[in-house]
């Protein structure tokens, strides 16, 4: 009966697998591995803090309290790192590059940023390639699940042997596109005009002719930005102009960032 049972929930798991459709992992466990990951994050990666991560912060804060989903433990740090990037891990931390904020050109191009990876978050992609993850590794945490043996914990184990190859995870087209659609949304309700994200690309597209070692690392993460841009575009046609663009405080914090010593270059990994 045992083995019925297992059949019957293995089909059920690859069937819904393939669409996205399934979660192995909880709520609770992802807040659990995100706060492991972050830890392992903070020891690796230089960190801008003072002004500038009090300002990233409070614009992350903000975002954050209009997105749906669970009530994740939303946190914002800076890398020191001088290219365009910014990632999320799971269960609520956000990172963004310095090299990111620099090249906005101001308050609403970096609240798309943030509100794309807080979408990430929010939509639980991350379970989602963590639970594909732990299928393609042998479904063990599966059958301590249908077993009663402990199925979360060797869940969130294989989850964490997964966030051990790389704590920027690659998350698929169909999740970069909803968190583009999401963090629009997310920015519509806390304020800001959605179209600094779509500017954003625009900048991302102009830099890859331009100077494509400094989108390297983001375009190895993320879906190629001509394309994002005409989805923003299509998704917020007909939508009326208005929202927060800029502030002085994002003139201060770039000119602060700007004297400071020049940020680092990611190490190769």
């Amino acid at each position: 009966m045992v083995h019925r049972v297992l059949s019957l929930a293995l089909s059920a798991v690859l069937s819904d697998a393939s669409v996205g459709g399934i979660k192995l992992i909880s709520v609770a466990d992802e807040i659990k591995l995100g706060r492991q990951a972050q830890k392992e994050v903070k020891s690796e990666i230089p960190e801008v803090g003072g002004a500038p991560g009090v300002y990233v912060s409070a614009i992350g804060r903000k975002l954050a309290a209009a997105a749906r989903g669970p009530k994740y433990p939303y946190n914002f740090s800076i890398a020191n790192y001088r290219e365009i990037n910014a990632f999320a891990l799971p269960g609520g931390p956000v990172w963004v590059h310095r090299g990111a904020i620099q090249a906005a050109a101001n308050e609403s191009q970096l609240a798309g940023v943030l509100a794309h990876e807080i979408a990430h978050i929010a939509q639980r992609h991350a379970a989602d390639q963590i639970s594909k993850g732990v299928i393609a590794n042998g479904l063990l945490g599966l059958l301590g699940a249908v077993l009663g043996i402990s199925g979360g914990a060797r869940t969130a184990q294989t989850g964490a042997e997964i966030l051990a190859g790389g704590y920027m995870m690659k998350f698929s087209r169909d999740d970069e596109r909803e968190a583009d659609r999401v963090g629009v949304e997310i920015m519509r309700r806390a304020g800001w005009d959605a179209r600094g994200m779509v500017e954003f690309m625009q900048t991302l597209r102009t830099r890859a002719g331009r100077d494509p070692g400094s989108v390297e690392v983001f375009l190895s993460t993320h879906p190629s930005p001509s394309d994002r841009v005409e989805r923003l575009r299509a998704q917020l046609r007909g939508v009326r102009a208005g929202g927060r663009r800029d502030s002085a405080e994002f003139a201060r914090i770039h000119a602060t960032l700007a004297h400071m010593a020049p940020a680092r270059a990611m190490p190769k990994r």
